[in-house]
């Protein structure tokens, strides 16, 4: 049994690598972006198409400034630098894109379920919805 000891902790390093708090920022960053992988799949299969849900942009924009921290900070390796320093600018446009579609959605008077902007009739249950108010209208008609 002391040979699997010496395998997992072996002259003071645990798995063979020498381990810091660089060194656990970078692989929790490596975790948190290898686990969006999963996020996807599992929502793919659930809806049995193909969806990116939210989950995965956060997990994204986690893991690549905490790779980038590790690559800035520990490593100062350029390439590696380089590689996240503008990974974060499509995570954060995705999630502000995301945002707004969902501040658009219109909740049922009945089931609450959301349904778009433009649907006349929930989805769902098929009650009628009231009309959306579009932002920008003239509410004033003597202006117009």
């Amino acid at each position: 049994m002391d040979w699997l000891g010496n395998l997992v902790w072996h002259d003071g390093k645990f798995l063979g690598v020498q381990w810091g708090v660089w060194k656990i920022i970078g692989w929790l960053g490596n975790a948190l972006f290898f686990s969006r992988f999963f996020v996807q799949w599992y929502a793919t299969e659930k809806l049995k198409r193909v969806v990116v849900p939210t989950a995965f942009w956060w997990l994204s924009l986690a893991g690549s400034l905490l790779l980038l921290s590790y690559a800035l900070f520990y490593k100062r390796d350029s390439v590696f630098i380089f590689a996240y320093a503008f990974t974060w600018i499509p995570y954060i446009r995705n999630l502000v894109i995301h945002r707004r579609h969902e501040a658009t959605q219109r909740p049922c008077p009945k089931c609450l379920s959301l349904s778009p902007p433009q649907s006349s009739f929930c989805p769902t249950c098929g009650t009628p919805l009231e009309p959306a108010v579009l932002r920008g209208e003239n509410s004033n008609p003597a202006r117009a």
